[in-house]
């Protein structure tokens, strides 16, 4: 699965953002597409994912209630969406779109992924 993130940007703090990922491959509807984010200095964790047939999410708890992950299927296409509210500058990091093969779960790793796009929360 081929993923291409757009929507980054700075934000201030307790402001939003949105995210999109474009997912194309012949398999994408059996895909499972999220997002992990990557501070400086800090491993990558991962954010919210989502599944394909039902629907089903999975959020971080540092994000519940702020975040929310949304999807968008066509032939051989998906858009994968990650509306971000009250963000604090502590989520400043690099975000990834990942793809993982099957339903979303809390152990969602990623198999495939995009290249990142830039999330700066700063006054």
């Amino acid at each position: 699965v081929q993923l291409v993130e757009s929507g980054g940007g700075l934000v201030q703090p307790g402001g939003s953002l949105r995210l999109s990922c474009a997912a194309s491959g012949p398999a994408v509807a059996y895909y499972s597409l999220g997002w992990f984010r990557q501070a400086p200095s800090k491993e990558r964790e991962g954010v919210a994912c989502i599944s394909t047939n039902d629907g089903s999410t999975w959020y971080a708890d540092s994000v519940k209630g702020r975040f929310t992950i949304s999807r968008d299927d066509a032939k051989f296409t998906a858009t994968v969406t990650l509306q971000m509210n009250d963000l604090k500058p502590e989520e400043t990091a690099v975000y990834y779109c990942a793809a993982q093969f099957g339903f979303c779960r809390k152990d969602f790793a990623g198999e495939d992924w995009g290249e990142g796009t830039q999330v700066t929360v700063s006054s």
